[in-house]
């Protein structure tokens, strides 16, 4: 029987290949002498396998499913310990804030302090870039009937921009404070030295003339001083970086090569700025 039967599964395997090719011809004539008819095996045998199908996919999808949820499940615990811990440090620090507000109060009721008065502010939107390589301004648009004057400080919504140095009937250049010209009083706020920030014309201005033995710190945090009666005390600058080279420099809260809106407070400082500084309404044509 086995001697008999090679001969067989021999004969068998050499017709399989065109047995199959013959099928695959005929069906393809098939499909094309009755298109109907093919059409309709064709939608038996989806709604046949569509079954089989989704019952296959629907354990690989739990499974990946499954080991999604695990993952997710790892990084919210990872992000809800992260929380806890944020959470905890900001109730220290806000019990913190609370304590140094009530001593403050108490203090200033003892000190009989005056508060300052609120400074007036206008809202202006950025339309040109002033400057150049050799200078760093911006011209905002101001309406007509607006109380424009030189030496209003400009601030955007991080911190301290510049400040206003010409003033037209519907404009007003701001000198930003990386500008080689910007001389800023400012103070250092974890030793409260005074220090001078001086632009230059590139990203980051740069600190000089701080008190001997008051070293600037990585990331000590800069604000305005009152020095020269030319910016309000307390405006947030921004932070201490040292180059390579150890020149102290300082990291501005305002992001002045994207600004878009700024503010022009009035505090009512001339500082340094000669009296015509103040703007005036220009004489009309033919009246003396």
């Amino acid at each position: 029987m086995l001697r008999l039967s090679i001969p067989l599964r021999q004969a068998l395997s050499r017709l399989s290949l065109p047995v199959l090719i013959a099928a695959a011809f005929g069906t393809m004539l098939l499909g094309k002498a009755d298109t109907l008819l093919a059409e309709r095996m064709r939608t038996l045998l989806a709604d046949v396998l569509t079954p089989v199908w989704g019952a296959l996919q629907e354990p690989v999808g739990a499974s990946r499913q499954f080991l999604e949820d695990v993952q997710n499940l790892a990084a919210m615990r990872t992000e809800n310990a992260r929380l806890r811990e944020e959470n905890e440090r900001l109730w220290r620090w806000h019990s913190t804030a609370l304590a140094l507000e009530a001593e403050n109060a108490l203090l200033r009721r003892q000190l009989d302090f005056v508060p300052e008065a609120a400074p007036s502010y206008r809202t202006a939107r950025v339309v040109a870039d002033a400057g150049g390589v050799y200078a760093k301004a911006v011209l905002v648009a101001t309406g007509p009937n607006q109380m424009m004057r030189k030496g209003q400080v400009a601030l955007d919504e991080r911190g301290l921009v510049g400040r206003v140095t010409e003033v037209g009937s519907r404009s007003a250049r701001i000198l930003l404070a990386t500008d080689i010209n910007s001389r800023i009083p400012v103070t250092l706020e974890g030793s409260r030295a005074r220090a001078l920030m001086v632009g230059t014309n590139g990203y980051r201005p740069r600190l000089q003339h701080w008190p001997e033995g008051s070293m600037p710190q990585e990331g000590e945090r800069v604000v305005t001083s009152a020095e020269a009666n030319a910016f309000p005390a307390g405006l947030p600058v921004g932070v201490v970086r040292f180059t390579s080279a150890g020149t102290a420099e300082v990291e501005l809260f305002a992001h002045l090569d994207r600004l878009d809106i700024v503010r022009l407070f009035d505090y009512g400082l001339g500082g340094i700025l000669p009296p015509e500084a103040v703007a005036r309404p220009e004489p009309r044509p033919g009246r003396r």
